[in-house]
């Protein structure tokens, strides 16, 4: 059995110019001990063909397949109940990974048993190429989920064993746009998470990501906040982070991504 089992869902990927490139950089991984399971949710273009190209190429890759579109939530969880490796680490098929990212984290998580879930900061791409990075703190505390989350998703690699008795993904109509903050905010309150301070992975922040944070995401953010601030007991001191992807979603889209290239630092 592989020591990892890396988790991605994919969806109409024909339309992602960083795909190749993706797929690209888990296969060249220093550490190549892994099974790679893509989800394709209800795909309409062609990405079965795409993925299957890969399956032929390579045989650490398993493509599984929903019939209609079901969400992240549910795709990953179908990836989870396939895996078979010690630790599940997630990727997207539209961002890219250093190519030493699973060995820097397997290595931490297996020097520091204390540690059941590790992140990474991230650098921030688009079609021009890397333009920003995002820092998250090292030592993740419950308070660190107020603002943002605290991890970049497709970064994370946490043990299996913790994941499961977490619940993993959560299937909800509220978790359509945040499942990773709110199963993060159930595992920190078992287990103890950290973030390896080297930008390892690539996440894809262009116009089209803005694009598809609609205001009805916004409101559901707002319940994921919510429900787990209440569980973190970070309430009343967080209702105004409660509120704040609803203030955010009204700012107009450009004048939002102004202010988002300033903060990160757009070269």
């Amino acid at each position: 059995m592989p020591k990892i089992s890396i988790i991605s869902g994919a969806y109409n990927i024909s339309r992602c110019y960083s795909f190749e490139k993706s797929m690209e950089s888990i296969l060249s991984q220093s550490f190549s001990d892994f099974e790679f399971i893509i989800c394709d949710d209800g795909s309409t273009d062609n990405t079965a063909e795409l993925l299957e190209k890969y399956e032929r190429l390579d045989g650490r890759i398993k493509i599984i397949r929903n019939e209609n579109n079901m969400g992240l939530a549910y795709s990953l969880n179908r990836c989870i109940e396939k895996s078979t490796g010690e630790y599940i680490a997630r990727h997207d098929c539209d961002d890219y990974a250093d190519t030493d990212r699973l060995k820097k984290q397997i290595e931490y998580l297996e020097a520091h048993e204390n540690i059941s879930l590790l992140g990474t900061n991230a650098k921030l791409f688009d079609e021009k190429g890397v333009w920003g990075e995002m820092k998250f703190p090292e030592k993740v505390t419950k308070k660190d989920f107020l603002f943002c989350s605290p991890f970049q998703h497709g970064s994370i690699m946490i043990r299996k064993a913790a994941l499961l008795d977490c619940g993993c993904y959560r299937v909800a109509k509220e978790t359509r746009r945040a499942e990773d903050y709110d199963l993060f905010m159930r595992v920190i309150m078992k287990y103890e998470c950290e973030n390896l301070q080297e930008p390892l992975y690539y996440f894809c922040e262009d116009e089209n990501t803005l694009a598809r944070r609609r205001y009805r995401y916004r409101i559901d953010e707002a319940k994921v906040r919510w429900r787990g601030f209440k569980m973190l007991g970070l309430l009343p001191k967080g209702i105004p982070y409660v509120i704040k992807p609803l203030v955010v979603g009204l700012i107009p889209a450009r004048l939002l991504k102004l202010l988002k290239d300033k903060f990160l630092k757009r070269k």
